[in-house]
């Protein structure tokens, strides 16, 4: 998720996909680097953190139901969805079930994900502005597409995907697009 980008927060990475930090400080922003005691650990927390800090461009809809969706869907995804194919579980299935592993964990996933968005997307995940569950979206979708997941049973998913890659907030923080990326899967 790339919710720095979102914020106006520079990120930093490092070549194995952590984020940069020196020992007792994490992100650096617009004011320079902010401890790490002041960051939450997990990476909902870390976009809710910068929902409560930074008042502008707006997270999380004023709306308490569509708040709620916001939440479910970015806990779908990142908690449901995005850590079966993290690169420590994946070494743990074997190399030889791995694609399959993955496919099925994404689709199991994205099958729920287009019911609950049939029922909540206007432009994008919940309504016509930008929330925390775009952020999760656009790299689950990513994701998707290099464990080569059949995009086009999930027309809802790959729209709202197509119009966020517009926003250039989303075409710098790609996946593809980070220094980290390795060549094969870099834009």
């Amino acid at each position: 998720m790339e919710s720095s980008n979102c914020s106006g927060l520079e990120r930093h990475r490092l070549r194995d996909g952590a984020h940069q930090s020196h020992k007792g400080w994490g992100p650096t922003g617009v004011l320079g680097p902010l401890p790490a005691s002041l960051l939450p650990s997990g990476q909902l927390a870390i976009i809710e953190y910068l929902e409560e800090t930074r008042p502008t461009p707006r997270l999380l809809p004023q709306d308490p139901k569509k708040r709620a969706s916001v939440r479910m869907i970015s806990d779908l995804i990142a908690g449901g969805i995005q850590p079966l194919q993290n690169l420590s579980i994946l070494k743990q299935v074997g190399e030889e079930i791995q694609l399959t592993w993955a496919q099925n964990a994404i689709t199991s996933g994205f099958n729920a994900l287009e019911q609950i968005l049939q029922s909540t997307a206007g432009i994008y995940c919940v309504g016509d502005e930008v929330t925390m569950a775009d952020l999760c979206l656009v790299p689950q979708v990513a994701n998707a597409e290099r464990f080569k997941v059949d995009l086009t049973l999930y027309p809802t998913i790959s729209s709202i995907s197509k119009r966020l890659l517009v926003l250039e907030a989303f075409q710098v923080s790609h996946p593809c697009r980070q220094p980290d990326t390795p060549t094969e899967l870099r834009a």
